[in-house]
């Protein structure tokens, strides 16, 4: 019989006999009762101390009460078409020369138009057609209207809301906005009660929970800017990977957010592109590491790895590993 044979045998002898030393009681109940009241204190104690903040959500009605300057002014922009969304490209319109390109290369628009939004009539006409008391005579007027006459008097109508002091509707000089003002202001009251932000996220079902105009209306304007920057969340402040509040963020996003501080990147129009292809070149590369001559090599050259196993490599030298 081998001694590897004989070994074993022993080692099952030994496994067979009874125990014969100090035993206690033991409450496996108690244990976890225990650890249940001490794992969850810590949780709730750590929470208080370190945990994410609880913002309130931003809302349309928190917009129109705090600047209500500012909502008029980008509701006049959605009816006038001239917003960031209503030229945005795929997957909301098709406005020409909105994408972002390399060369022939328009990968924005690969999709197609998924989420068609007319922001005029999607954004303001239709929510205001659902009050119980609408603005009909301005709805009228805005409808009949040919398209030319419509961005004549949002173009007024913006230019005169610029002219005035603070951006104040109210302080508006006389001119010719058509229903533009009425429009507008009925939007800014019915946002101020409430009521725009379930209209708007209803207009696809009941139960809704696709919040994409109630997104693009508040990006339009300039007040969910100004927060996200006071939270520095924004592209050149490493927002992507930022908490909101003094809390650590995602920090596994740093790369991403690092590609928007540094040029070409930081000025390009088609910088989400040129940062999604390098990430996607980056990636690959990182997949071929064993396969790429050179990269491959690098643990030979600065053997960290031997710094961090260096017991196991130590008792390897010695024979004993």
């Amino acid at each position: 019989m081998s001694t590897a044979t004989t070994s074993r045998s022993n080692r099952d002898a030994l496994a067979r006999r009874p125990w014969r030393g100090r035993v206690r009681e033991y409450d496996l109940f108690k244990e976890l009762t225990v650890a249940l009241v001490v794992v969850g204190l810590l949780i709730v104690g750590l929470s208080a101390i370190a945990g994410s903040p609880d913002e309130p959500s931003v809302t349309l009605k928190s917009w129109a009460q705090a600047e209500p300057a500012d909502f008029v002014a980008t509701a006049t922009a959605e009816l006038g078409g001239t917003s960031d969304s209503a030229g945005y490209g795929p997957p909301y319109n098709n406005t020409p020369d909105a994408t972002q390109t390399i060369g022939a290369f328009d990968l924005q628009s690969f999709s197609g138009v998924r989420l068609p939004i007319d922001t005029a009539q999607d954004l303001v006409i239709t929510p205001l057609t659902t009050l119980n008391v609408p603005p009909s005579a301005a709805l009228d007027a805005w409808n009949t209207a040919i398209d030319t006459q419509k961005t004549d008097w949002t173009a007024a109508y913006t230019d005169a809301l610029t002219n005035t002091p603070d951006g104040d509707p109210a302080q508006v000089a006389t001119g010719d906005y058509g229903p533009v003002p009425e429009l507008t202001g009925a939007l800014l009251t019915m946002a101020s009660q409430g009521a725009l932000d379930g209209v708007l996220n209803a207009q696809q079902s009941f139960y809704n929970a696709d919040y994409t105009r109630t997104i693009l209306f508040l990006g339009d304007g300039a007040y969910f800017g100004d927060l996200a920057t006071a939270q520095h969340l924004t592209g050149d402040q490493w927002g992507m990977m930022n908490e909101t509040g003094n809390t650590p963020g995602q920090s596994w996003l740093w790369l991403f957010s690092f590609w928007y501080q540094v040029e070409p990147f930081a000025s390009a129009p088609n910088a989400d592109l040129l940062v999604v292809l390098l990430m996607l070149l980056l990636s690959v590369l990182l997949t071929l590491v064993p396969f790429i001559p050179g990269l491959r090599d690098i643990p030979r050259w600065i053997p960290v790895h031997r710094l961090i196993w260096r017991d196991y490599y130590k008792k390897r030298a010695t024979g004993r590993g």
